[in-house]
């Protein structure tokens, strides 16, 4: 390991996480803004606030990683070459080539970073976030498990296997106890739609009461059930797929192929976590030729804030390919690479650009 690639590992660590700071710093204030106006709902008040804000950053750092690599590599690499720095680096024999590769390593030992980071941290600090605010501002207990949500509602027990984007609630199982906490009666419906005021529709209900030694048995095409379980509590529960670890997402694709369920938003946030290591990887190479610069050269700030949009349409690239795949049932690991294999093969060219002046035409040979 030479001292150059110390160095210039060092201040490329250093710029991004100095970008990653102040972009988590703008984060926590939008969050802290939004969450504001739940205080005083149940026993949410400010402290519980900043610490769910708190506990939400380490999902945030996942997301915005690549961006993250990207402007602080710009950042280091442009304040080396208006200092003159990189100037003399190349002219003592460093290539692009060599450049690219030595901003590769230190990008791969960001990415390992992120990913256990991702892996472990990330989604314990949001499942905990999670709950935090769910038991701040209303009485419900609730945990997720493989097996569903399970809920405690005053003396209901409810097993939820799975609740739909729209809040629909799939294959319900509800456990009714008395104040001695006797077994009164176990309600099964395959669906439940939210009506309002507290009240769900119930569809194909199969209700067993039991009354001492006897047990008897109604089946119900429709029925109400209230709850104080609302739409609101519901998405605050449930921790978004994005947000799962790798084994958590990988596991629960299993458990929805084996129930013939739909699971291509999991595999779609399964191939994507996997693939963001590499995303930080590329969007560090493609900041390289918008950084260096001659001179001599000019519009070097117009350059930068391209590299910076190329950067944040990388993100929008993902949601758009992602709502793409979720509409028209397209494989989930195809829409997964073609964001990354898409700014790869832009910060290939680039570079050729910037190694090969006269020999590859583009805007800047």
């Amino acid at each position: 390991m030479t001292i150059l690639f110390r160095y210039l590992a060092k201040e490329i660590v250093l710029a991004t996480l100095l970008v990653l700071t102040a972009l988590l710093a703008l984060f926590a204030l939008f969050d802290l803004i939004r969450e504001l106006g739940e205080m005083g709902k149940g026993n949410y008040n400010l402290g519980q606030i900043l610490t769910y804000v708190l506990l939400s950053l380490p999902s945030h750092v996942y997301v915005i990683s690549p961006v993250a690599a990207l402007i602080g590599t710009m950042f280091a690499l442009s304040r080396l070459s208006i200092q003159s720095e990189l100037t003399v680096m190349r002219t003592s024999g460093l290539s692009i080539s060599r450049l690219s590769a030595f901003t590769a390593l230190v990008g791969l030992g960001l990415a390992a970073v992120i990913f256990v980071f991702g892996e472990y941290v990330a989604p314990v600090s949001e499942e905990a976030a999670k709950r935090l605010r769910l038991q701040a501002t209303s009485s419900v207990v609730a945990q997720e498990f493989r097996s569903g949500f399970w809920v405690n509602d005053d003396l209901s027990f409810i097993n939820i296997q799975n609740v739909t984007p729209e809040t629909t609630l799939i294959n319900l199982r509800i456990y009714e106890f008395d104040r001695s906490y006797r077994l009164t009666s176990i309600s099964l419906a395959k669906e439940a739609r939210y009506s309002g005021q507290s009240r769900w529709t119930l569809a194909d209900v199969e209700k067993t009461s039991f009354d001492g030694a006897r047990a008897s048995v109604q089946k119900l095409p429709m029925a109400s059930w209230n709850s104080v379980l609302t739409p609101d509590i519901l998405s605050s529960l449930k921790v978004q797929p994005e947000q799962m670890s790798i084994g958590n997402l990988f596991a629960y694709i299993e458990h929805l192929r084996e129930n013939r369920q739909k699971s291509t938003r999991y595999e779609l946030a399964l191939w994507f976590k996997a693939l963001r290591p590499l995303a930080v990887v590329v969007m560090m190479l493609l900041a390289i030729p918008f950084a260096i610069q001659g001179s001599r050269s000019g519009g070097v700030g117009g350059r930068l804030a391209l590299g910076m949009m190329i950067g944040i349409g990388f993100h929008f690239l993902s949601q758009l390919f992602s709502h793409l795949t979720l509409l028209n049932d397209w494989p989930a690991v195809l829409s997964a690479f073609i964001p990354t294999l898409a700014m790869l093969a832009v910060a290939g060219v680039m570079l050729a650009w910037k190694e090969y002046p006269g020999r590859v035409p583009g805007p800047f040979a």
